[in-house]
């Protein structure tokens, strides 16, 4: 049995987790017609209830937003019912769930969009990514610049997604702020080329992600909002010239609207941790509530770091997928299933509800 920290309870706003290793969003390419989560998807969360805290997968905040085939809306009563039978799945086992609000701006393709219509974004740059659309990978779309008048409409869907969630019996949300989606778009400035009240400043940059995020704040309480970041992630071709400065003004305001939680993926989402020099841990200084550390940890790290107040939740993604008892796998010492790639986005009960849990833990 492995002694650490990591596997003692935790404060969360309202909540006490049962250990302070967090479920990292994943998205898997498996909500039903209507982009609605059905049983298999109840099935799939509560499986790896065992995490402290689970953050479901990205789920868009309406049509606009989606940017991957067969991703679960929260827009819908359809979606909401679908997704209370998540969430009362997770909770019958004793876990916590958070909805990640997602808009992918500019990460589109037109056979996923309104009416066929171009992907939104804050200038009219094309990403270099593609998207899974049509059961393929192909290149995105190329998106239009949002409109100023526009801007008020996609706080207000951010706003109306996270009332749904906590009507579908989340006990709270993320707003994703990370990996080249929407909000990221607009805070760098390699995707952001506005020179109106959005545009061209670090603050007005800052602009959109802090509204969206006073908005749910507004509607669920700060208690229950987290925000997601990812300074350095080069996903989906995004770029900035001054990270450091960017998101410790973000993170500085963050902290005065006293949300739950900052989630951070420290270097390339699910890649090197060092790809480009940036400071985490003064992002933590600037930061009194729970930070959730992601990317390249492992126990021993991960115990180390919270041992030394760098942080204080960790999250942890691909190890889930294969290990529905990941958090029993590190508590004992066992060894890790390996990952089927061939199933991870789309598909069936198939690399997603059949993996294995260990036939009998070590030391038992």
């Amino acid at each position: 049995m492995t002694s650490s920290t990591l596997f003692e309870p935790a404060i969360l706003g309202p909540f006490t987790l049962s250990n302070r290793i967090v479920m990292a969003p994943l998205t898997r390419n498996r909500a039903g017609a209507g982009f609605v989560p059905g049983d298999l998807i109840a099935e799939y969360y509560a499986q790896r209830a065992s995490a402290g805290l689970i953050i479901s997968e990205a789920t868009q905040i309406s049509q606009q937003g989606q940017g991957y085939q067969d991703t679960p809306g929260i827009y819908t009563q359809a979606q909401i019912d679908g997704w209370r039978k998540v969430t009362d799945a997770v909770h019958a086992k004793g876990g916590h769930i958070f909805l990640q609000l997602w808009h992918v701006g500019r990460v589109s393709h037109v056979d996923l969009q309104p009416d066929g219509q171009p992907p939104v974004a804050p200038s009219a740059i094309r990403a270099e990514t593609k998207t899974f659309v049509n059961n393929s990978f192909v290149d995105v779309s190329a998106p239009r610049a949002l409109e100023l008048h526009e801007i008020a409409g996609i706080v207000e869907d951010f706003r109306r997604a996270a009332a749904n969630a906590i009507a579908a019996g989340f006990d709270g949300v993320e707003v994703h702020g990370a990996n080249g989606y929407l909000l990221d778009q607009f805070a760098r400035d390699g995707a952001n080329t506005r020179t109106d009240a959005y545009g061209g400043s670090i603050e007005n940059r800052a602009r959109l992600t802090l509204e969206v995020t006073a908005a749910v704040i507004k509607e669920v309480g700060p208690e229950r909002t987290g925000v997601r970041i990812s300074p350095v992630s080069p996903a989906n071709g995004i770029s900035a010239t001054d990270p450091q400065a960017q998101f410790g003004y973000i993170v500085e305001k963050l902290d005065a609207m006293g949300i739950a939680y900052l989630h951070v993926v420290e270097g390339a989402t699910g890649g090197p941790r060092d790809v480009a020099p940036f400071d985490y841990e003064a992002l933590r200084r600037r930061f009194k509530n729970r930070y959730i550390a992601n990317n390249g940890y492992d126990l021993e790290l991960a115990t180390a770091r919270l041992e030394q107040g760098l942080a204080d939740l960790f999250a942890f993604g691909r190890p889930f997928i294969a290990n529905p008892d990941f958090v029993e796998r590190l508590k004992v010492g066992a060894s890790l299933a390996n990952l089927d790639m061939a199933t991870l986005y789309g598909g069936g009960a198939a690399g997603y509800t059949d993996y294995p849990e260990m036939a009998e833990p070590v030391g038992a």
